[in-house]
Protein backbone atom coordinates (compact mmCIF):
# COMPACT_ATOMS: atom_id res chain seq x y z
CA UNK A 1 0.00 0.00 0.00
CA UNK A 2 1.30 3.35 -0.71
CA UNK A 3 1.79 5.92 1.75
CA UNK A 4 0.78 9.46 0.62
CA UNK A 5 2.30 12.58 1.94
CA UNK A 6 -0.89 14.58 2.51
CA UNK A 7 1.32 18.01 2.15
CA UNK A 8 2.76 17.45 -0.61
CA UNK A 9 -0.40 16.21 -2.19
CA UNK A 10 -2.36 19.27 -1.37
CA UNK A 11 0.23 21.55 -2.48
CA UNK A 12 0.25 19.86 -6.18
CA UNK A 13 -3.63 20.51 -5.94
CA UNK A 14 -2.59 24.23 -4.99
CA UNK A 15 -0.43 24.63 -7.58
CA UNK A 16 -2.55 22.51 -10.45
CA UNK A 17 -5.57 25.17 -9.30
CA UNK A 18 -3.23 28.46 -10.22
CA UNK A 19 -2.70 26.21 -13.05
CA UNK A 20 -5.91 26.16 -14.10
CA UNK A 21 -6.92 29.74 -13.07
CA UNK A 22 -4.09 30.88 -15.61
CA UNK A 23 -5.33 28.71 -18.28
CA UNK A 24 -8.53 29.85 -17.97
CA UNK A 25 -7.65 33.56 -17.65
CA UNK A 26 -5.90 32.95 -20.88
CA UNK A 27 -8.74 32.13 -22.44
CA UNK A 28 -10.66 34.86 -20.95
CA UNK A 29 -8.60 38.08 -21.72
CA UNK A 30 -10.05 37.91 -25.51
CA UNK A 31 -13.72 38.55 -24.16
CA UNK A 32 -12.43 40.92 -22.18
CA UNK A 33 -10.52 42.93 -24.53
CA UNK A 34 -13.44 42.35 -27.13
CA UNK A 35 -14.57 45.65 -27.52
CA UNK A 36 -11.38 47.45 -28.00
CA UNK A 37 -10.04 44.24 -29.98
CA UNK A 38 -12.85 45.18 -32.14
CA UNK A 39 -12.55 48.81 -32.69
CA UNK A 40 -8.66 48.63 -33.76
CA UNK A 41 -8.72 46.12 -35.93
CA UNK A 42 -12.39 47.25 -37.14
CA UNK A 43 -13.71 43.41 -36.97
CA UNK A 44 -17.56 42.90 -37.41
CA UNK A 45 -19.31 40.25 -34.39
CA UNK A 46 -18.87 37.79 -37.20
CA UNK A 47 -15.16 37.91 -37.73
CA UNK A 48 -14.50 38.41 -33.67
CA UNK A 49 -16.69 35.17 -33.55
CA UNK A 50 -13.87 33.52 -35.61
CA UNK A 51 -10.98 34.83 -33.77
CA UNK A 52 -12.72 33.36 -30.85
CA UNK A 53 -13.50 29.52 -32.40
CA UNK A 54 -10.04 29.68 -33.93
CA UNK A 55 -8.34 29.16 -30.42
CA UNK A 56 -10.00 25.64 -30.04
CA UNK A 57 -8.94 24.38 -33.90
CA UNK A 58 -6.17 22.36 -32.69
CA UNK A 59 -7.84 22.37 -28.84
CA UNK A 60 -9.26 18.83 -29.09
CA UNK A 61 -6.44 17.62 -31.13
CA UNK A 62 -4.69 18.17 -29.20
CA UNK A 63 -6.04 17.27 -25.91
CA UNK A 64 -6.39 13.62 -27.04
CA UNK A 65 -3.08 13.21 -28.30
CA UNK A 66 -1.24 14.70 -25.09
CA UNK A 67 -3.87 12.63 -23.36
CA UNK A 68 -2.28 9.58 -24.49
CA UNK A 69 1.23 10.96 -23.82
CA UNK A 70 0.34 11.24 -20.28
CA UNK A 71 -0.42 7.09 -19.83
CA UNK A 72 3.17 6.86 -20.57
CA UNK A 73 5.00 9.94 -19.38
CA UNK A 74 5.64 12.49 -16.38
CA UNK A 75 2.58 15.24 -15.66
CA UNK A 76 5.08 17.37 -14.37
CA UNK A 77 6.94 17.91 -17.97
CA UNK A 78 3.78 17.93 -19.59
CA UNK A 79 2.19 20.69 -17.43
CA UNK A 80 6.04 22.58 -16.94
CA UNK A 81 5.74 22.78 -21.38
CA UNK A 82 2.14 23.49 -21.00
CA UNK A 83 2.70 26.71 -18.93
CA UNK A 84 5.86 27.93 -21.01
CA UNK A 85 4.24 27.72 -24.29
CA UNK A 86 1.44 29.68 -22.87
CA UNK A 87 3.06 32.49 -22.21
CA UNK A 88 5.00 32.41 -25.27
CA UNK A 89 1.83 32.84 -26.95
CA UNK A 90 0.85 35.64 -25.34
CA UNK A 91 3.48 37.64 -25.10
CA UNK A 92 3.48 38.77 -29.28
CA UNK A 93 0.38 40.63 -28.39
CA UNK A 94 2.11 43.16 -26.25
CA UNK A 95 3.38 45.16 -29.77
CA UNK A 96 1.51 46.13 -32.81
CA UNK A 97 -0.83 43.05 -34.05
CA UNK A 98 -2.90 42.18 -37.08
CA UNK A 99 -5.76 39.79 -37.29
CA UNK A 100 -3.59 36.95 -38.74
CA UNK A 101 -1.40 37.44 -36.07
CA UNK A 102 -3.53 37.56 -32.84
CA UNK A 103 -5.49 34.36 -35.14
CA UNK A 104 -2.30 32.29 -35.45
CA UNK A 105 -1.19 33.06 -31.50
CA UNK A 106 -4.75 32.37 -30.22
CA UNK A 107 -4.85 28.40 -32.49
CA UNK A 108 -0.94 28.30 -30.73
CA UNK A 109 -2.40 28.85 -27.46
CA UNK A 110 -5.05 27.06 -27.86
CA UNK A 111 -3.04 23.78 -29.23
CA UNK A 112 -1.09 24.59 -25.69
CA UNK A 113 -4.23 24.27 -23.40
CA UNK A 114 -5.97 21.71 -25.08
CA UNK A 115 -4.90 19.08 -22.65
CA UNK A 116 -4.83 21.25 -19.38
CA UNK A 117 -8.13 20.29 -17.61
CA UNK A 118 -7.47 16.19 -18.37
CA UNK A 119 -3.33 16.56 -17.26
CA UNK A 120 -4.06 18.68 -14.67
CA UNK A 121 -6.55 16.02 -12.96
CA UNK A 122 -4.68 13.29 -13.83
CA UNK A 123 -1.48 15.05 -11.90
CA UNK A 124 -4.17 15.27 -8.96
CA UNK A 125 -5.08 11.87 -9.07
CA UNK A 126 -1.76 10.50 -8.77
CA UNK A 127 -2.38 11.40 -5.04
CA UNK A 128 -5.71 10.66 -4.03
CA UNK A 129 -7.58 7.36 -4.51
CA UNK A 130 -11.01 6.98 -6.45
CA UNK A 131 -12.84 7.59 -3.03
CA UNK A 132 -11.37 11.40 -2.25
CA UNK A 133 -11.36 12.38 -5.46
CA UNK A 134 -14.01 14.61 -5.61
CA UNK A 135 -13.32 17.18 -3.51
CA UNK A 136 -9.74 18.12 -5.21
CA UNK A 137 -11.22 17.89 -8.26
CA UNK A 138 -14.07 20.38 -7.64
CA UNK A 139 -11.06 22.41 -6.40
CA UNK A 140 -9.35 22.31 -10.08
CA UNK A 141 -12.55 23.21 -11.32
CA UNK A 142 -12.57 26.33 -9.00
CA UNK A 143 -9.44 27.36 -10.78
CA UNK A 144 -10.57 27.58 -13.98
CA UNK A 145 -13.68 29.70 -12.42
CA UNK A 146 -11.11 32.25 -11.01
CA UNK A 147 -9.12 32.65 -14.39
CA UNK A 148 -12.71 32.68 -16.06
CA UNK A 149 -14.31 35.77 -13.41
CA UNK A 150 -13.03 36.64 -10.50
CA UNK A 151 -9.64 37.95 -11.82
CA UNK A 152 -11.79 39.52 -14.29
CA UNK A 153 -11.89 42.93 -12.75
CA UNK A 154 -8.31 43.19 -12.41
CA UNK A 155 -7.52 42.04 -16.08
CA UNK A 156 -10.28 44.98 -16.78
CA UNK A 157 -8.31 47.78 -14.81
CA UNK A 158 -5.28 46.95 -16.83
CA UNK A 159 -7.26 46.79 -20.15
CA UNK A 160 -8.60 50.34 -18.81
CA UNK A 161 -5.71 51.93 -17.41
CA UNK A 162 -3.32 50.92 -19.57
CA UNK A 163 -4.21 48.94 -22.74
CA UNK A 164 -5.51 45.40 -23.72
CA UNK A 165 -2.15 44.79 -25.26
CA UNK A 166 -0.91 45.19 -21.26
CA UNK A 167 -3.12 42.73 -20.60
CA UNK A 168 -1.81 40.14 -22.46
CA UNK A 169 1.56 40.88 -21.12
CA UNK A 170 1.11 40.98 -17.65
CA UNK A 171 -0.80 37.32 -18.27
CA UNK A 172 2.04 36.13 -20.06
CA UNK A 173 4.76 37.17 -17.34
CA UNK A 174 2.35 35.26 -14.29
CA UNK A 175 2.64 32.47 -16.72
CA UNK A 176 6.44 32.32 -16.79
CA UNK A 177 6.30 32.53 -13.04
CA UNK A 178 4.28 29.96 -12.18
CA UNK A 179 6.63 27.61 -14.68
CA UNK A 180 9.36 28.71 -12.64
CA UNK A 181 7.56 27.53 -9.08
CA UNK A 182 6.17 24.07 -10.83
CA UNK A 183 9.84 23.70 -12.33
CA UNK A 184 11.41 23.16 -8.38
CA UNK A 185 8.11 22.34 -6.55
CA UNK A 186 6.14 20.39 -8.62
CA UNK A 187 6.27 16.40 -7.73
CA UNK A 188 4.63 13.66 -9.97
CA UNK A 189 2.54 11.68 -7.16
CA UNK A 190 2.81 8.11 -6.58
CA UNK A 191 -0.24 6.32 -7.35
CA UNK A 192 -0.90 5.03 -10.65
CA UNK A 193 2.35 5.98 -11.79
CA UNK A 194 3.17 5.55 -15.74
CA UNK A 195 4.61 1.88 -16.56
CA UNK A 196 6.52 1.25 -19.69
CA UNK A 197 6.68 -2.65 -18.92
CA UNK A 198 4.73 -4.73 -20.69
CA UNK A 199 3.00 -6.05 -17.78
CA UNK A 200 1.04 -2.83 -17.35
CA UNK A 201 -1.25 -3.44 -20.67
CA UNK A 202 -2.76 -6.52 -18.55
CA UNK A 203 -4.88 -4.09 -16.94
CA UNK A 204 -6.67 -2.52 -19.68
CA UNK A 205 -9.78 -2.90 -21.43
CA UNK A 206 -10.50 -2.38 -25.56
CA UNK A 207 -10.50 1.39 -26.03
CA UNK A 208 -13.59 1.06 -28.26
CA UNK A 209 -15.52 -0.26 -25.37
CA UNK A 210 -14.57 2.18 -22.96
CA UNK A 211 -14.80 5.14 -25.09
CA UNK A 212 -18.13 4.27 -26.82
CA UNK A 213 -19.85 3.09 -23.59
CA UNK A 214 -23.00 5.01 -22.20
CA UNK A 215 -21.52 6.34 -19.04
CA UNK A 216 -18.81 8.10 -21.54
CA UNK A 217 -20.89 9.22 -24.34
CA UNK A 218 -23.71 10.57 -21.78
CA UNK A 219 -20.32 12.63 -19.91
CA UNK A 220 -19.71 13.45 -24.03
CA UNK A 221 -23.19 15.10 -24.48
CA UNK A 222 -23.46 16.79 -20.64
CA UNK A 223 -19.84 18.08 -20.83
CA UNK A 224 -20.49 19.45 -24.46
CA UNK A 225 -23.37 21.13 -23.47
CA UNK A 226 -21.50 22.99 -20.43
CA UNK A 227 -18.79 23.98 -22.48
CA UNK A 228 -20.93 25.46 -25.56
CA UNK A 229 -21.91 28.16 -22.20
CA UNK A 230 -17.85 28.13 -21.03
CA UNK A 231 -17.21 28.95 -24.81
CA UNK A 232 -20.12 31.89 -25.00
CA UNK A 233 -19.05 33.44 -21.33
CA UNK A 234 -15.51 33.78 -22.47
CA UNK A 235 -15.50 34.84 -25.51
CA UNK A 236 -19.11 37.34 -26.16
CA UNK A 237 -20.24 37.54 -22.21
CA UNK A 238 -18.54 40.97 -21.82
CA UNK A 239 -19.17 42.09 -24.87
CA UNK A 240 -22.99 41.17 -24.27
CA UNK A 241 -23.01 43.33 -20.83
CA UNK A 242 -21.41 46.02 -22.57
CA UNK A 243 -23.19 46.39 -26.05
CA UNK A 244 -26.79 44.71 -25.72
CA UNK A 245 -27.43 45.82 -21.63
CA UNK A 246 -24.84 48.94 -22.39
CA UNK A 247 -22.56 48.86 -18.90
CA UNK A 248 -19.55 49.97 -18.42
CA UNK A 249 -16.75 48.01 -19.05
CA UNK A 250 -15.71 48.35 -15.26
CA UNK A 251 -19.13 47.42 -14.09
CA UNK A 252 -19.56 44.46 -16.59
CA UNK A 253 -16.10 43.02 -15.01
CA UNK A 254 -17.51 43.03 -11.82
CA UNK A 255 -21.04 40.76 -13.13
CA UNK A 256 -18.46 38.58 -14.78
CA UNK A 257 -17.35 38.09 -11.14
CA UNK A 258 -20.65 36.11 -9.98
CA UNK A 259 -20.64 33.56 -12.00
CA UNK A 260 -17.29 32.30 -11.14
CA UNK A 261 -18.32 33.18 -7.22
CA UNK A 262 -20.90 31.11 -7.88
CA UNK A 263 -19.11 27.94 -9.69
CA UNK A 264 -16.75 28.19 -6.55
CA UNK A 265 -19.85 27.89 -4.36
CA UNK A 266 -21.44 25.36 -6.25
CA UNK A 267 -18.48 22.95 -7.70
CA UNK A 268 -17.29 21.76 -3.83
CA UNK A 269 -21.13 21.98 -2.80
CA UNK A 270 -22.57 19.33 -5.40
CA UNK A 271 -19.18 17.48 -4.85
CA UNK A 272 -20.10 17.30 -0.82
CA UNK A 273 -23.57 16.42 -2.05
CA UNK A 274 -22.77 13.75 -4.32
CA UNK A 275 -20.25 11.60 -1.78
CA UNK A 276 -23.31 12.14 0.56
CA UNK A 277 -25.56 10.40 -2.08
CA UNK A 278 -23.14 7.61 -2.57
CA UNK A 279 -23.05 7.19 1.42
CA UNK A 280 -26.86 6.82 1.63
CA UNK A 281 -26.73 3.99 -1.05
CA UNK A 282 -27.37 5.52 -4.48
CA UNK A 283 -25.72 4.71 -7.33
CA UNK A 284 -22.84 6.56 -8.97
CA UNK A 285 -25.97 6.74 -11.78
CA UNK A 286 -27.88 9.12 -9.90
CA UNK A 287 -24.61 10.59 -7.26
CA UNK A 288 -22.89 11.53 -10.15
CA UNK A 289 -24.51 11.49 -13.57
CA UNK A 290 -27.94 12.51 -12.63
CA UNK A 291 -27.25 15.62 -10.70
CA UNK A 292 -24.54 16.30 -13.08
CA UNK A 293 -26.58 16.70 -15.57
CA UNK A 294 -29.84 18.03 -13.71
CA UNK A 295 -27.03 21.50 -13.10
CA UNK A 296 -26.28 21.33 -17.27
CA UNK A 297 -30.27 21.59 -17.96
CA UNK A 298 -30.43 24.27 -15.04
CA UNK A 299 -28.08 26.35 -16.70
CA UNK A 300 -30.00 25.75 -20.00
CA UNK A 301 -32.99 26.50 -18.66
CA UNK A 302 -31.77 29.95 -16.90
CA UNK A 303 -30.13 31.33 -19.90
CA UNK A 304 -33.07 30.56 -22.23
CA UNK A 305 -34.80 32.75 -19.45
CA UNK A 306 -32.47 35.44 -19.71
CA UNK A 307 -33.98 37.46 -23.07
CA UNK A 308 -37.87 37.57 -21.07
CA UNK A 309 -36.30 39.03 -17.75
CA UNK A 310 -36.07 42.97 -18.03
CA UNK A 311 -32.54 44.25 -16.25
CA UNK A 312 -32.49 44.08 -12.63
CA UNK A 313 -31.19 41.92 -9.91
CA UNK A 314 -33.05 38.85 -10.97
CA UNK A 315 -31.55 39.23 -14.61
CA UNK A 316 -28.41 39.16 -13.01
CA UNK A 317 -28.68 36.21 -11.03
CA UNK A 318 -29.70 34.56 -14.56
CA UNK A 319 -26.96 35.38 -15.85
CA UNK A 320 -24.80 34.06 -12.75
CA UNK A 321 -26.84 30.88 -12.86
CA UNK A 322 -26.78 30.47 -16.64
CA UNK A 323 -22.51 30.43 -16.24
CA UNK A 324 -22.08 28.42 -13.50
CA UNK A 325 -23.96 25.67 -12.74
CA UNK A 326 -23.64 23.35 -15.91
CA UNK A 327 -19.67 23.24 -14.77
CA UNK A 328 -20.57 20.68 -12.46
CA UNK A 329 -20.76 18.15 -14.88
CA UNK A 330 -17.11 18.58 -15.72
CA UNK A 331 -16.29 17.59 -11.60
CA UNK A 332 -18.91 15.12 -11.76
CA UNK A 333 -18.53 13.75 -15.38
CA UNK A 334 -14.42 13.17 -14.59
CA UNK A 335 -14.91 11.42 -12.02
CA UNK A 336 -17.70 8.94 -13.48
CA UNK A 337 -14.99 8.31 -16.25
CA UNK A 338 -12.28 7.35 -13.80
CA UNK A 339 -14.68 5.39 -12.42
CA UNK A 340 -15.04 3.01 -15.61
CA UNK A 341 -11.60 3.58 -16.48
CA UNK A 342 -8.18 1.49 -15.61
CA UNK A 343 -5.46 3.38 -13.95
CA UNK A 344 -3.09 2.70 -17.04
CA UNK A 345 -5.78 4.07 -19.49
CA UNK A 346 -7.05 7.15 -17.04
CA UNK A 347 -4.97 10.09 -18.83
CA UNK A 348 -6.33 8.76 -22.38
CA UNK A 349 -10.07 8.63 -21.49
CA UNK A 350 -9.67 12.33 -19.68
CA UNK A 351 -7.73 13.26 -22.69
CA UNK A 352 -10.99 12.53 -25.19
CA UNK A 353 -13.58 13.10 -22.89
CA UNK A 354 -12.24 16.84 -22.25
CA UNK A 355 -11.27 17.18 -26.14
CA UNK A 356 -14.98 15.82 -27.17
CA UNK A 357 -16.23 19.01 -25.01
CA UNK A 358 -14.40 21.65 -26.30
CA UNK A 359 -15.14 20.76 -29.47
CA UNK A 360 -18.75 23.02 -28.39
CA UNK A 361 -15.65 25.89 -27.95
CA UNK A 362 -15.03 25.81 -32.07
CA UNK A 363 -18.60 26.04 -33.09
CA UNK A 364 -20.45 28.48 -30.00
CA UNK A 365 -18.65 31.69 -31.03
CA UNK A 366 -19.46 31.93 -34.51
CA UNK A 367 -22.27 30.89 -34.05
CA UNK A 368 -23.48 33.51 -32.02
CA UNK A 369 -21.60 36.17 -33.62
CA UNK A 370 -23.74 35.22 -36.68
CA UNK A 371 -26.81 35.31 -35.08
CA UNK A 372 -25.71 38.74 -33.56
CA UNK A 373 -24.83 40.29 -37.01
CA UNK A 374 -27.64 39.25 -38.37
CA UNK A 375 -30.12 41.04 -35.74
CA UNK A 376 -31.42 44.22 -36.28
CA UNK A 377 -29.05 45.45 -33.44
CA UNK A 378 -26.30 43.84 -30.80
CA UNK A 379 -29.26 43.69 -28.31
CA UNK A 380 -31.89 41.77 -30.24
CA UNK A 381 -29.14 39.76 -31.89
CA UNK A 382 -27.56 38.70 -27.84
CA UNK A 383 -31.60 37.87 -27.31
CA UNK A 384 -31.74 35.04 -29.86
CA UNK A 385 -28.77 33.50 -29.34
CA UNK A 386 -29.03 33.79 -25.75
CA UNK A 387 -32.55 31.90 -25.87
CA UNK A 388 -31.23 29.14 -28.84
CA UNK A 389 -28.04 28.16 -26.79
CA UNK A 390 -30.15 27.76 -23.63
CA UNK A 391 -32.42 25.82 -25.44
CA UNK A 392 -29.72 23.62 -26.72
CA UNK A 393 -28.24 23.07 -23.63
CA UNK A 394 -30.99 22.09 -21.48
CA UNK A 395 -32.16 19.56 -24.42
CA UNK A 396 -28.37 18.02 -24.40
CA UNK A 397 -28.23 17.82 -20.40
CA UNK A 398 -31.37 15.57 -20.71
CA UNK A 399 -30.02 13.06 -23.38
CA UNK A 400 -26.91 12.96 -21.15
CA UNK A 401 -29.11 11.87 -18.05
CA UNK A 402 -30.65 9.16 -19.62
CA UNK A 403 -27.52 7.69 -20.66
CA UNK A 404 -25.10 7.74 -18.11
CA UNK A 405 -24.78 4.24 -16.29
CA UNK A 406 -21.59 3.72 -15.16
CA UNK A 407 -23.08 0.41 -12.95
CA UNK A 408 -24.07 -0.85 -16.40
CA UNK A 409 -21.29 -0.17 -18.21
CA UNK A 410 -18.84 -1.84 -15.32
CA UNK A 411 -20.91 -4.99 -15.42
CA UNK A 412 -20.67 -5.02 -19.41
CA UNK A 413 -16.96 -4.59 -18.99
CA UNK A 414 -16.94 -7.65 -16.22
CA UNK A 415 -18.85 -9.99 -18.50
CA UNK A 416 -16.56 -9.42 -21.45
CA UNK A 417 -13.33 -11.18 -21.62
CA UNK A 418 -10.92 -7.99 -21.15
CA UNK A 419 -8.13 -8.61 -19.46
CA UNK A 420 -7.89 -6.99 -15.72
CA UNK A 421 -11.50 -6.27 -15.73
CA UNK A 422 -12.23 -8.87 -12.77
CA UNK A 423 -10.49 -6.36 -10.03
CA UNK A 424 -12.46 -3.46 -11.13
CA UNK A 425 -14.54 -2.17 -8.33
CA UNK A 426 -18.10 -2.58 -8.55
CA UNK A 427 -19.01 0.64 -7.29
CA UNK A 428 -16.37 3.32 -5.95
CA UNK A 429 -17.46 6.25 -3.73
CA UNK A 430 -17.42 9.70 -5.31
Amino acid sequence: MTLIDSRKAWTTVALVFLFMLINFADKAVIGLSSVPIMKELGLSHAQFGTLGSGFFLLFSISGIVVGFVANRTSTKTIMLIMGIVWALALLPMTGATSFALLLGTRVILGAAEGPAFPIALHAVYRWFGDERRAVPTSVVACGAAFGAGVVAPLVTWIIIRYSWHAAFGVLGAVGIAWACVWFFVGEDGPLDAPSKSRGAAAHRISYRALLLSRTAIGVYVGGFAAYWVIALNIVWLANYLIKALHMAPSVAAWVIVLPSVMQIVLAPCCAFLSQHLSRRGFSSRVSRGVLGCACVMIAGVSMASMPFVEMGVFKIILIGLSFSIGSVIFTLGSTLIGEISPASQRGASLGVTNSIHTIAGLFAPIAMGFIVDVGSDPQHGFQTGYLCAGIFVALLGLAAAALINPESDLKRFRGVDFPGCAGMAQKPAP
